[in-house]
């Protein structure tokens, strides 16, 4: 039973199906919980600042008594609770419950308020509610019924319920648990359906049809099957070759009851005419006999070479059913290996070693398509030495060609052997020489954007028509992911210009940091690129070198260009820049570990420095460069406090800092490149 070739199909194609469906139903879970997350937050920050409008409104027009209206307006709906104003130390100001004034707020929202006292803030509790709290500003409007030089006149704190988005999301998992399922049913009972329906019941009525001609009954051992073509023309071909069968086997027995009656006659013949016959007259009659019985013994071995060649055809059937089965495994792998990632240089080599792992090839290659400039440009190669070609190389579009045939042509190509095509060129651009080649195109949408090239067998066999329908299926998968790829990659450069924007208008407004960020970013790259930073760190830093200062929009500007001596209040303050700037990038994923390096930038290399404390070999590599370039630029750049340092001066500071405040290897780096005249 397990060696049964429905058995096989069934469950390898049962078992993918429950994995895909699987798949999707976790993904789409993930999804609605991460919604439902941003749901609240983002209702949390609207609920809160428009609650916060309306109570300065009011006290703005002197409308005090209406406050504690709001509040308790506020307070009747469901999912909102605990509307409250409280002073600084956390002492209830007004609230919906009078026995409450006077007393203090709970620890935790006094917390949200103290993490962020110049902003919105907000806190989830056991993920049963949001703490919300925002700052209510003594205005000039104001000053008329509170002191001037209070700056808060108190902060506004309201708790949100998530239990409604809760239920919403129940509702959402239980609909999609129950979709998946029905899904998966309904594919299972088809696929077994179709098994039972075209493989299973024809092969049985074949067995059954054989059965009886093997016990001799040639009136039912015929079959009629009528489920595909294939199995039609095996059936008709069986049919004939039981009446062919049963012809020849008339015929033998007619052939012996005819030779009977005639041995009768002849002995009735030899009584009568017995001296007549001579013995050379028997023996041309049994030659005869023995000819024409090796004609019949003939016609039975012709009746079973046909037997044969039914087997042999049917044989090939299952072969060709067992390779259409591995061809739909191997696209469905390629598609879980490309969807993998969204890098496109990881994408074209997992793409490359996919089809040639499928195709059974030596060499293979994507070539980008640049329409302005009417060329190629290499994506990525395997199965060539790089010593062969140039990495840069722009290919112009030319015959000759197999690249250039199928853009122009947009369509696939297979050539079985090179030496038999004229129109193309043995040797490739590449620098090898090609033998058997298949090339399909790659969309986007109605757009070719290159090509998808396999060459050579290990055998120095030739690809057929067959491959090269499997390539064009990978192509068109990898025509997908491509998009996906550069549209992932698009939106990542959406938010960094987004944040950059932000970093320029920083520094636009302030004369002394006006072109800080830049010059802190090339001195980080010059000291990546002399301590041999991999190509993904270099990109972290450079990202992160550009950001750094970005926490600085949480700062008032009156603290940051500040002349007179700052106190411990400022100096704390001025502290928080590399924590706001990590929560402003928080909400964009990838820029997680850039993140991380803009949080430790003002950390010392012995633990003393701030936010975290963090020290030696704890501190990210990129976070330990930019420190150095941000020390570097900040003393030799002028200050409203004090003028810049001479150049010798700020070098002299970063040695003698060496192992206390910076790592001693960056520092040693720096120097160098200060002492070659690179740093610029």
């Amino acid at each position: 039973m397990i060696n049964s070739l429905k058995v096989k199909i069934l469950g390898i194609t049962i078992l993918i199906t429950i994995a895909a469906v699987a798949a999707a139903a976790w993904h789409n879970l993930q999804t609605q919980n991460q919604m439902v997350r941003q749901m609240a937050s983002q209702n949390s920050r609207i609920l809160a600042q428009t609650i916060r409008n309306s109570i300065t409104t009011a006290m703005q027009t002197g409308s005090n008594h209406e406050v504690i209206t709001i509040l308790k307006n506020i307070d009747e709906e469901q999912s909102i609770s605990s509307p409250r104003i409280f002073d600084e130390n956390g002492t209830i100001l007004i609230s919906t419950n009078p026995d409450e004034v006077g007393q203090s707020v709970a620890a935790l929202d006094l917390v949200t308020f103290r993490n962020n006292p110049s902003g919105f803030s907000l806190l989830s509790q056991d993920d049963s509610l949001y703490s919300s709290t925002l700052p209510i500003a003594n205005s000039p409007d104001c000053h008329g019924c509170h002191d001037p030089r209070k700056e808060l006149l108190g902060i506004f704190n309201v708790h949100l319920s998530l239990e409604s988005l809760k239920n919403l999301q129940k509702q959402g998992t239980e609909a999609n648990l129950v979709s998946s399922v029905s899904i998966l049913i309904i594919m299972i009972v088809s696929l077994i359906g179709f098994v039972l329906y075209y493989v299973d019941n024809p092969i049985r009525k074949l067995v059954t049809a054989m059965t009886q001609l093997e016990q001799g009954d040639f009136s039912n051992a015929s079959t009629s099957i009528r489920s595909s073509a294939e199995m039609e023309l095996l059936a008709e071909k069986f049919n004939r070759m039981v009446d062919r069968l049963k012809s020849l086997l008339d015929s033998t027995v007619r052939f012996e009851s005819e030779l009977a009656v005639n041995r009768e006659k002849m002995n009735h013949k030899n009584k009568l005419e017995s001296m007549n016959l001579t013995l050379e007259e028997r023996l041309k009659e049994i030659e005869h006999l023995n000819i024409s019985l090796e004609e019949r013994i003939e016609d039975v071995e012709e009746a079973n070479f046909r037997i044969a060649d039914l087997a042999s055809e049917l044989e090939d059937r299952n072969t060709t059913l067992a390779q259409t089965v591995n061809r739909l495994s191997t696209l469905y792998d390629t598609g879980l290996v490309i969807n993998s990632t969204m890098d496109l240089k990881s994408l074209f080599s997992l793409l490359l070693k996919k089809a040639l792992e499928s195709l059974g090839a030596d060499i293979g290659y994507i070539l980008l398509y640049d329409k302005t400039s009417n060329s190629l440009h290499i994506g990525d190669v395997i199965g060539i030495p790089s010593a062969h070609y140039d990495p840069n190389i722009e290919i112009p579009l030319a015959p000759g060609g197999v690249s250039n045939w199928v853009v122009e042509n947009r369509a696939p190509l297979l050539i079985r052997n090179i030496d038999d095509e004229r129109e193309f060129s043995r040797m490739s651009r590449l620098g090898f020489a090609r033998d058997s080649v298949l090339c399909a195109p790659l969309f986007v949408g109605d757009e070719i954007i290159g090509t998808l090239t396999i060459a050579n067998k290990p055998d120095a066999s030739s690809f057929y028509e067959e491959d090269l329908e499997l390539l064009s299926t990978i192509a068109a998968q990898a025509s997908v992911a491509i998009k996906n790829a550069r549209l992932y990659e698009e939106q990542q450069q959406t938010y960094l210009n987004t944040v950059q924007a932000l970093v320029s208008a920083i520094e636009a407004s302030d004369y002394y940091t006006r072109g800080h960020s830049e010059r802190v970013t090339r001195f980080s790259l010059q000291l990546a690129k002399k301590l041999n930073l991999s190509e993904n760190l270099v990109k972290d830093l450079e990202q992160a070198a550009i950001l750094h200062d970005i926490g600085k929009i949480g700062i008032d500007d009156s603290l940051l260009h500040k002349v007179d001596k700052l106190t411990l209040n400022d100096i704390d303050r001025l502290r928080q820049h590399p924590l706001i700037g990590m929560r402003i990038l928080e909400p964009i994923h990838f820029m997680a570990r850039i993140r991380e390096i803009i949080g430790q930038h003002h950390e010392r290399f012995d633990g003393s420095g701030y936010p975290l404390g963090i020290s030696g070999d704890k501190l990210l590599l990129e976070s330990r460069i930019l420190s150095v370039a941000d020390s570097y630029d900040a003393m030799t750049s002028d200050r409203p406090y004090r003028k810049a340092l001479p150049n010798h001066v700020a070098l002299s500071e970063i040695q003698n800092n060496a192992g206390s405040q910076f790592d001693p290897m960056v520092a040693k780096a720096f120097l160098e490149l200060a002492s070659a005249g690179e740093v610029r």
